[in-house]
């Protein structure tokens, strides 16, 4: 079920979207409500909702501020709902990428309407976000670094030639001859640190880049193989299933 905030000052329409309508047969369930912006933010911040449908204009903050303020902190479908139509709001909403912006009083059937064309765009993401950790290198490279730079100097310079070269041919011997240290000094130091083999780091990290570049729908498979240091393309597209269980192509369509 997704997950739906209401923030709206007045009462009577606050209560009446969420207790009047049919939530449940739109694959909803209403998990909160506030009655202005600052409270808004407390509640999008604490509970992560899916999606918020929000008034404009509302004491302490407005609508628009609020989503300016949670947009980059939390990952949500915001929906406008407001009697007040002048451009300036609705260009404003736009350039936030509201969903839509709904005019009160609003009926269900809208609600419903902007329901269904963002679902399929939430599930989409949804499943997006968990082949992204099911294929990641296990946490964010802030951690892969704090570990590094605990345990030997040698393996923070690793994590950077593989973020600034992962395209290009590398490997722990050919990094070790770089760094002028044995390669089986450098595999031991990186394991030690990160918990991977060099290799398996290596290609995960590549196959989120390709997962990034596929998503865009500008390349070709061959093409994103190419771009992510995989020159053999049979090799990226074993690489690639290995790590999220389907193929490239499979993963386009």
């Amino acid at each position: 079920m997704l997950r739906v905030l209401i923030v709206e000052d007045e009462d009577i329409i606050r209560k009446g979207i969420a207790y009047t309508m049919d939530w449940t047969s739109m694959g909803c369930t209403i998990v909160g409500e506030a009655a202005n912006g600052k409270e808004g933010i407390e509640k999008i911040l604490d509970l992560k909702p899916d999606i918020v449908l929000t008034d404009i204009m509302m004491p302490f903050m407005d609508g628009i501020e609020m989503i300016r303020q949670t947009k980059d902190q939390v990952h949500y479908k915001s929906i406008i709902l407001t009697s007040y139509a002048e451009f300036t709001y609705a260009k404003q909403a736009i350039d936030l990428k509201v969903s839509d912006y709904l005019m009160k009083p609003v009926e269900e059937e809208d609600i419903r309407r902007v329901i269904d064309k963002i679902t399929p765009e939430l599930q989409k993401e949804k499943e997006m976000e968990k082949l992204y950790e099911k294929q990641s290198t296990g946490m964010p490279m802030e951690e892969y670094y704090v570990r590094a730079e605990q345990e030997n100097p040698y393996v923070v310079q690793m994590l950077k030639i593989t973020e600034e070269r992962y395209a290009d041919r590398i490997s722990v011997e050919s990094i070790a001859e770089e760094l002028h240290v044995s390669a089986s000094y450098l595999s031991r130091k990186f394991k030690n640190a990160t918990g991977l083999t060099y290799l398996d780091f290596l290609n995960k990290y590549r196959i989120t880049q390709a997962i990034k570049l596929l998503e865009t729908g500008k390349y070709k498979v061959y093409e994103v193989s190419d771009m992510t240091g995989f020159t053999d393309y049979k090799h990226f597209n074993s690489v690639f299933r290995r790590y999220t269980n389907q193929s490239p192509s499979e993963f386009i369509n």
